[in-house]
């Protein structure tokens, strides 16, 4: 199981790179808020076709929901909503680079928020290991963003790096919503556990931001069907970067 894990973590690692790099590049299309939705609307027809090849080809038995399951897709899919509005608004500032950097603390967050909320236990060890890969991700992300470390300090009292903290906040959050709504599922395989959940969490995200868009703002809602050709990739890796 362990070594399943390593190339599942650097393929999430690269798929995340180019997830914001793509939604990066639709922002000049889309409204923050558009961009965020394309995720999210063009993902969840990826996300069902997973899940029934999983059932159909796989021979996977889909799991039966309960309340607790629906609760945690719905605050993960809330906190990765919110993330990734604040995550495109973080690339509109000028400094965004030194928030980027603070952002990729999640792992830090998800800790600490797994044992608060899903009781989960860390020992000395796994405390080492994430202060350590923690550094570690400051320190590449440094180098791809070619700042110093006296620079990363002097920015940590601007506006972009509460940001990017706010970043790694919410992603945390979602992380172990979706991982609880994986658990509430009590007794799958985890594989068809994740993939039930995800699919489940995209449609709530869909409807929830879908509705807010008929409400309020329907001509970006128009551009968001109109730009599926730039907007559907970043559906289709930000499904695969969850999976």
């Amino acid at each position: 199981m362990i070594s399943l894990w390593i190339p599942i973590t650097i393929a999430a690692a690269f798929l995340q790179n180019l997830r914001s790099a793509l939604q990066k590049a639709i922002k000049g299309r889309l409204s923050t808020a558009g961009a965020a939705y394309a995720r999210f609307f063009y993902a969840w027809p990826f996300a069902l076709l997973y899940l029934w090849a999983l059932a159909t080809i796989g021979g996977y038995e889909t799991p039966a929901p309960n309340l607790s399951f629906f609760i945690y897709c719905a605050l993960g899919g809330l906190s990765q909503i919110l993330f990734t509005v604040v995550l495109l608004w973080m690339f509109s500032f000028r400094s965004f680079a030194v928030g980027t950097t603070f952002s990729k603390l999640e792992v830090v967050l998800i800790a600490a928020l797994g044992a608060v909320l899903l009781g989960d236990t860390v020992g000395p060890l796994a405390i080492l290991a994430i202060a350590v890969g923690a550094v570690g991700t400051i320190v590449l992300s440094l180098t791809e963003t070619k700042l110093t470390f006296g620079s990363l300090v002097r920015g940590m009292g601007e506006k972009a790096t509460m940001v990017g903290l706010l970043c790694a906040a919410l992603l945390g959050a979602s992380v172990v919503f979706f991982r609880g709504a994986a658990l509430a599922l009590d007794g799958p395989d985890f594989v068809i556990a994740a993939a039930y959940a995800l699919a489940v969490a995209l449609l709530m995200q869909t409807a929830m931001m879908g509705a807010w868009f008929i409400i309020f703002d329907r001509p970006e809602l128009k551009r968001v069907l109109c730009e599926w050709r730039h907007a559907a990739p970043v559906g289709l890796v930000g499904m695969a970067c969850s999976v």
